[in-house]
């Protein structure tokens, strides 16, 4: 099973930090790629330098118009929203189809069109909370924390130490 995540609409100027930690998240929680329905060369810039320098073969994407990226997408569609069915009462269906996922989170008012278009709208708590949250909470519960095992060749690794920093380089 491969995780794929869609930004739905980003703002340039108010949203550059918060869809770079949208990319930084879904790389490291275990997606292959995040989708963007605008682009911002500044967002997949700073994305390959963490890639270059850290390793793995995360993507960014820009895919335009967002509904036309749901509608071809070939697996389940997931839109995390306050507004969806609990995480505890989903998530068992999710990761029993066996099949790939697009994982939808929203900036700004998400348009009524995504929660049709999704196969599941799913709620990560029932009050207001970063988008960012969000995923890496819907992530590590899809991946059932086995996503911290993955090895992201080519690049610097982190030492595990109790005190102190060790970096150690390809």
């Amino acid at each position: 099973m491969n995780v794929y995540v869609l930004r739905i609409g980003h703002r340039f100027e108010r949203d550059k930090r918060i869809s770079t930690h949208l990319a930084l998240t879904s790389r490291a929680f275990g997606a292959e790629k995040i989708f963007f329905d605008v682009k911002d060369s500044r967002v997949a810039e700073s994305i390959g330098k963490i890639t270059g320098g850290w390793g793995g073969d995360f993507k960014v994407e820009y895919s335009g118009k967002y509904a036309k990226t749901i509608r071809e997408f070939e697996g389940d569609v997931i839109h995390l929203t306050m507004y969806g069915l609990p995480l505890d009462e989903t998530l068992k269906k999710i990761k029993n189809s066996g099949k790939d996922k697009l994982v939808i989170v929203g900036g700004g008012k998400v348009p009524s069109e995504v929660y049709e278009l999704a196969d599941y709208n799913v709620s990560v708590g029932s009050q207001p909370h970063s988008e960012v949250a969000a995923l890496a909470v819907f992530l590590d519960r899809l991946f059932e924390g086995k996503q911290f095992l993955k090895e992201f060749n080519g690049g610097k690794i982190i030492v595990p130490q109790a005190r102190g920093k060790k970096v150690s380089e390809p």
